[in-house]
């Protein structure tokens, strides 16, 4: 089966990503710069520092939040909302973002708080990593909507793929945890 133009414009962004994802996360947890880490090494201090990051994820859904209640007051045909309103072509992408950004925060915030339940000190460093992935994956996802599946599809798996290495790395955590002595 031969692929479309816009699936090698997927391909393309996911493969990029994931490089990204890889680098990075890489080079946090094998650094781990102490300012990246948190002060403390209990329970409480792992987990307060992974809902610290968690304020950059928050933010973008916080922006896609405002850009559409900005858009429905500055336009008259989707002032009322979606409920009464069909929306206009501006109003459904921006509730599209919304939605995604709610899901991929949601995901993020349970992986975090596994991950730094998980994983030993050093890889904290990786919260911080992914929230930045995060947001910038937010940013891309955003303004690439217009231009359809490859236009978003870097910023989708930038946000993507961090949270999933987290996930696999927590989870691999979880099993050496309940293994072990």
């Amino acid at each position: 089966m031969a692929t479309s133009d816009k699936q090698r414009g997927v391909l393309t962004g996911m493969v990029a990503a994931l490089a990204i994802v890889i680098v990075v996360l890489a080079l946090a947890i094998l650094l781990h710069p102490v300012a990246l880490l948190p002060v403390g090494s209990g329970l409480d201090s792992r987990l307060g520092w992974g809902a610290m990051w968690l304020i950059l994820p928050a933010l973008c859904l916080l922006l896609a939040i405002g850009r559409l209640a900005s858009h429905r007051f500055m336009t008259p045909e989707d002032i009322d909302g979606s409920g009464l309103t069909q929306g206009s072509e501006t109003a459904r992408i921006a509730q599209a973002v919304i939605q995604n950004t709610l899901e991929q925060a949601v995901l993020a915030a349970l992986v975090y708080g596994a991950f730094c339940a998980s994983v030993s000190r050093g890889w904290l460093a990786a919260i911080p990593a992914a929230a930045v992935l995060f947001t910038l994956g937010r940013i891309l996802f955003a303004a690439g909507y217009r231009r359809g599946a490859p236009g978003r599809a870097l910023g989708f798996a930038l946000t993507f793929y961090s949270t999933i290495a987290l996930a696999v790395l927590a989870f691999v955590g979880l099993v050496l945890r309940l293994l072990g002595p």
